[in-house]
Order: C-alpha cells, then structure tokens, then sequence
C-alpha cells in the first residue's frame, strides 16, 4: 500500500515512495471494494448478492468503459443508423418476416450491429478468432429484430466438454467443429413479443451452417498450421444474468433448439475493468513477460484471462481474485442430429437433415411465441424510436418514463 509521510527523529519529512506493485495492488483493491466484494479468510472474493440486479452492478465499470469509449461512436453514427430501430407502430406481429443479413468490417451494417450490441446491460465481448455476425431484419418494415454473431469459444469449459464427453485431447483436436454464441438477441419492441427466442432459433438453420461451411470450412489453424476442415456441429452460449429465459425449454416442432448443460464454476475477468487490465498489461510488458501482447497472435479468448493471471501472480497475488463466483448457466445447440457423436469420437458425417431455413424457424416461432404474446401484451406498441437512445446512454436499462413496452421476459442477450 502506498505509504503516508512520517516523521523523522530530526522532525524532517521521510517520504516512502510505493513501488508500481503496491500501486497496482491498491487500485485493485479498491476497485473490488467498490463493486461490494469483501475477502474471505482464504483470500477468495465474496460477492454480496447474485440476484439479477446485483449482476448489473458488478459490471458497472464495464458499462462505463463502454459508454466513454463509444460516446463519439454514438453521437456520429445514431442520427444515420436510428431510422433502423423499429417504433411500436412499425411491427405488425402477423406479418413480422425475419431475415438474415451477414455483416462485415467497414460496413455500415457493422455500425448498426455495433450499436444495437450497445443496448445490452451487460457488456459484450467483440469476438475472438473466427466470427460470423448478423442482423435480423424484419423484411415488412426493414426494421432490426435482433442481432446475434458466433465465435471461437474459450477453451476451457468443464460442463461443455463433460456433455459431450471430451478429455484434454479431444477437446484440443475438435473444439473447432464448435462456436460460442456471444452476442444474441432482440431489440424493443421486437424483445417485448419474446422475438429474442427466435433470434436464438435463427443460429440453427442451414443458412448458418453453410455460411460457416463456405467461409471456415478449410480454414488453417493460426498456431498449427494445419488444415483443420471444420463443420459447425455446436453452438454453445452462456446466460448473461445467471438463470435465463430465453434458452430454458426452448423447442420448436418438437425439435430442442438450445439446452441446458449446467453452470460455469464463477471464473473470469469481467470485474477487471479495461482501465486496470491495461495497466497490468503494462506491468507485464515492462517486466518482460510474453502475455502482455499474446492476444495478436491467435491466442483466443482465454488471453485476457492468462494475461490476468500472469500479472496478479507477478504482483504476488493469487488468482483467487478471478473466481467472482456469479455462475452463468451454459446452453448448446446441436446443429447435426449426431453432433455429440461426432465430436465425441472424432469421425462421422453430420447429420443436417433436421435443419430448417430462416422461414421455416421463423413461421413456427411466430405462431408459438410472439403471436400469442402480442395479444396477451399489446403495450409493445407505445414503445417510441427514440427511447433507443436512451436505453444505450443508460447502459441498456429500460427507466420507468420508458412505458413497458420493452420489458418482458427475454432480456436482451447472452454475455458471451
């Protein structure tokens, strides 16, 4: 900790300097403090709360980060992209007729995705390695739905690969036959008519397999350097808020579209805000170490993790730091019948036949959820274009002036 000045026998002021270490290790501190951690007599975090509510608080500091660095993002691009978003009046809950749109860097599509992701009240992640990114149009208003993009999953996930059976090696040989759903979602009004349940439908169709087929299908391994002709057999994806709705029992024409495999153990790094992993970045590069800027060369989505750690057993901290003990509920959807055979074993030829086209998925979601939906909720017609402002400048929260008619039960999207 950083010392205070005392006073010497001769009254003359000694001034104890702190090390980068301790001042490091009490911005750390302090940061924990505030977000309502305490320490165990282990040293492990205790979290004061796992409710909802409680959840958003604890990424607060990641809210802000992504509202400073997205201000001029949002004041630039919003008077161009708004007309996008979808009043109440727009959407005629009969006739909503979802398609899928591929976005891609530069684009002004990937501005609007970018800002669309901006409503989430729980920061999202950009993605690692391989991606594929989508808006969700409602072709009767050219409106977005929703929103979703897959990526290379982390790599260390014990209840992913105790569902499909994997040991180390299995994992390491056939993790890229799977992808992590790490943005999923719908947008007000469209989330009021339980539209984010069929966004999450829209992964499994034949559209998505192929797309991934022809843009990742022979693709090399970045590290290997191998052929790796991967096939998209899984999407896994975790809740955002701990227990979710969307995902829970979620069929369609008796098919399971995602289902639960169990909670994530509370590991992470989301309660170490950019401002701070910067600086132990930093702390890491002027001591040498190699983690400080493995992330540019294929190291994926447990880099920052590494990284974290590295740098707190560095400071002579222990990673228990890490464990923020929020347990995230896990979902795959299996994409070939023989999925899990296949990446059990190694060997097969998928089965896609059970796979069905953007409006197939979309005609069977509309007559299970988001028709009835609209009768038993009609408040999703007051929703106003110009409360997507709002919701973004207060880190996707719905304020009370904001009228219902974007609350309902899906929320928004997965923390990914």
């Amino acid at each position: 900790m950083l010392q205070g000045h005392r006073m010497s026998e001769s009254n003359s002021p000694v001034i104890h300097v702190a090390f980068p270490e301790a001042t490091i290790q009490r911005k750390i501190s302090e940061h924990l403090h505030t977000l309502g951690f305490v320490r165990s007599a282990d040293g492990s975090l205790i979290s004061n709360g796992s409710t909802k509510d409680h959840i958003r608080a604890l990424h607060s500091s990641q809210r802000q980060d992504r509202q400073n660095k997205n201000s001029d993002f949002i004041t630039q691009h919003m008077p161009s992209l708004i007309k996008y978003f979808a009043a109440g009046n727009d959407v005629q809950p009969p006739r909503i007729y979802p398609v899928l749109e591929r976005v891609f860097s530069g684009s002004w599509q990937s501005n609007l995705f970018r800002m669309a992701s901006l409503t989430w009240s729980v920061p999202v992640s950009n993605g690692f390695g391989r991606r594929l990114r989508y808006l969700v149009w409602d072709k009767n208003n050219d409106k977005v739905i929703g929103l979703f993009a897959i990526g290379d999953p982390v790599f260390n996930l014990s209840v992913r690969d105790s569902a499909i059976g994997w040991n180390a090696h299995d994992r390491r040989s056939r993790l890229v036959n799977v992808m992590d759903a790490y943005v999923l979602g719908s947008l007000p009004p469209y989330s009021s008519l339980l539209c984010g349940k069929m966004v999450a439908c829209l992964i499994r169709t034949r559209t998505v397999y192929r797309d991934f087929e022809r843009t990742y299908g022979k693709n090399t391994g970045i590290i290997s350097q191998k052929q790796k002709n991967a096939r998209l057999l899984a999407v896994t994806t975790t809740s955002a808020l701990g227990r979710s709705s969307v995902y829970n029992r979620l069929r369609l024409g008796g098919t399971n579209y995602f289902r639960s495999i169990g909670y994530t153990k509370g590991w992470g790094h989301f309660h170490i805000p950019d401002e701070l992993f910067a600086k132990l970045r930093d702390y890491l590069r002027r001591n040498g170490h190699p983690y400080a800027d493995l992330h540019q060369f294929g190291q994926g989505p447990n880099w920052r993790l590494r990284t974290t750690r590295a740098a707190l057993k560095m400071l002579g901290l222990k990673d228990d730091l890490l464990r923020h003990g929020i347990q995230r509920e896990v979902f795959i959807s299996s994409l070939a019948s023989n999925a899990t055979e296949i990446l059990r074993r190694g060997t097969g030829n998928p089965d896609i036949s059970s796979l069905l086209d953007v409006d197939e998925v979309a005609g069977l979601a509309l007559d299970r959820w988001i028709l009835p939906r609209s009768l038993r909720r009609p408040e999703f017609q007051q929703w106003a274009r110009e409360e997507i402002v709002n919701v973004i400048r207060n880190h996707g929260r719905i304020l009370p002036h904001m009228t219902n008619a974007s609350r309902s039960a899906d929320g928004y999207a997965s923390a990914g």
